[in-house]
């Protein structure tokens, strides 16, 4: 199943006719996109706001993520404005980018034919069409981690020191993205280990350079890290949770059950099937590309696993797998019997389908209503609605302070709250800073005026409660979603804040409360 030709096919007639197609393709999809960006009626979710407001000071690193997002949401919204759409702009534009790479890579190892499916299969992949209309990490990393591929695939087959350079920026620039490029070095060393032409590629002069400007671009990152208390790795490891219940065979069948969606199901399945297939007899060093690319898709698919195995695990965590996935399965299905051509376009024009659905749905929410996909757009709806009805509240209340307890909402009203004239705070909940908002925006210790506590989570209100010497209702608000879905706060004024220490006995105390169901 998995031996596929290596021959580049480059001289091959229609070569010049794929490459322009594939070109086509790229550009007529990412405008299509970007039209559906600026029509989209949609609102920023909570995390790319958070983006947004990072994006207004450079720095060479955040609380929770490397700096390359906000430097570009920087440039976009420097150039067009800040607009949803702008903000949103740079994620088309990188899957683009990570197409073409793609493509060239597909088109490296088997030829252009190759590469037009290969960019195909990327381009209509669900999680891209979901990805390709929100603001990610995942979308920055992946772009740097194909130009890495495409790097090193060329290093294998043809020495060269310009894609030796453009390796090591690819890694450096994937890391300032998001530390998940990882699994992309994790690639790289098992390739030298079982693969000889990446081995003599890359243990050479031309992978020093690599390595050393990989090294360079990441740099200060990690000095800003070493001078932050190491803040990013920090979040990134409490990200992991595994100081919790360990074990869980339901999180990891969902996460694996989650690639079927990320990936598409008859895709998802042939690429394991396929990357297994091509490591079974490992030592056999024949120079499979398919086993090649089985080696920069396999880490992140494992060791997410394995983390929702002992913890928990979000579906767009191996993200990073499908790059090279994409190119495996394209090589393994244009090879052999025709059902697996037939198999390869069904599969895209299924995914192509369902891509078009989610992107209508998002230009008219009340279809998505109609067909029962509120839920899915709920966090992304009613912010606007959600800000005025709030500086409404804090005109009435006439307060010094607003003060919330989740950092979405804060960094929501941040983005949306232009009419809210009193100055905004976050709760700390922990004795530390816990994300960027209660990092950056704690109310302070020594505030002595009158405070509108704005709740979204009436788990903490007790807990905030504690922190004041007077804390009484003051009214609700509830923001119709559509679809029977609302988002709730509850309003409480408050008085005379004396945050409470948060030592172990803090929290023994409300772990007692909190078990014995005693909270009002």
């Amino acid at each position: 199943m998995v031996e596929t030709a290596t021959a580049n096919h480059s001289t091959s007639p229609n070569a010049a006719d794929w490459a322009l197609w594939s070109i086509v393709l790229i550009v007529i999809v990412t405008v299509l996109r970007i039209a559906a960006l600026a029509l989209s009626q949609v609102e920023l979710y909570p995390d790319e706001s958070q983006y947004w407001v990072w994006s207004r000071e450079f720095d060479w690193g955040y609380f929770s993520k490397p700096p390359l997002i906000a430097w570009a949401i920087g440039v976009s919204t420097a150039i067009l404005g800040v607009s949803d759409f702008a903000i949103r702009l740079p994620a088309p534009l990188f899957h683009a980018v990570t197409a073409s790479f793609i493509m060239l890579t597909a088109r490296q190892l088997a030829g252009p034919r190759a590469g037009f499916w290969a960019a195909t299969v990327y381009l209509t992949m669900p999680a891209v069409f979901l990805s390709s209309g929100i603001i990610s990490t995942d979308a920055v990393m992946m772009s740097f981690w194909a130009a890495g591929l495409f790097a090193a695939t060329r290093l294998r087959d043809q020495s060269s020191w310009p894609m030796a350079v453009l390796l090591g920026c690819a890694i450096g620039f994937g890391f300032l993205a998001k530390y998940a490029m990882i699994y992309f070095v994790i690639g790289t060393g098992l390739a030298i280990l079982i693969d000889p032409p990446a081995r003599r590629a890359l243990v050479s002069l031309k992978g020093a350079l690599a390595a050393i400007i990989g090294v360079l671009i990441l740099l200060p990152n990690l000095l800003w890290n070493a001078s932050n208390e190491f803040a990013t790795l920090q979040h990134t490891a409490a990200n992991a949770n595994w100081g919790g219940s360990l074990f869980h065979f339901n999180e990891m069948a969902e996460f694996i059950t989650a690639q079927l969606g990320v990936f598409g199901p008859a895709l998802f399945l042939v690429l394991i099937f396929a990357a297994i297939a091509s490591l079974r007899r490992a030592l056999r060093f024949d120079g499979n590309p398919v086993r090649l690319l089985a080696l920069y898709l396999l880490p992140a698919l494992i060791v997410v696993s394995f983390q929702a195995f002992i913890s928990r695990a979000h579906a767009n965590w191996a993200a990073s797998a499908y790059v090279a996935g994409s190119v495996l399965v394209t090589l393994v299905l244009l090879d052999g019997r025709k059902w697996r051509q037939i198999l390869l376009y069904l599969s895209i024009a299924t995914a192509t389908f369902a891509g078009m659905v989610f992107m209508a749905a998002a230009l008219q929410p009340q279809w998505a209503n109609d067909i029962g996909a509120a839920n899915s757009f709920k966090r992304v709806r009613g912010w606007q609605a959600s800000a005025n009805a709030i500086a409404q509240a804090s005109q009435d209340a006439d307060v010094d302070a607003l003060m919330f307890d989740d950092r979405n909402v804060f960094h929501q009203m941040q983005r949306y709250g232009a009419a809210i004239e009193t100055p905004i705070y976050m709760w700390r909940r922990y004795g530390g800073a816990h994300n960027h908002a209660d990092m950056t925006w704690p109310l302070p210790d020594d505030f002595t005026g009158n405070v509108l506590v704005v709740s979204e989570r009436p788990y903490d209100v007790p807990r905030m409660r504690d922190d004041f010497d007077r804390f009484e209702p003051a009214g609700s608000i509830s923001i119709d979603l559509g679809g029977g879905h609302s988002r709730d706060f509850t309003l409480w004024r408050a008085q005379g804040y004396d945050r409470v220490l948060r030592d172990a006995d803090y929290e023994q105390r409300w772990a007692e409360i909190d078990a014995s169901g005693g909270r009002d």
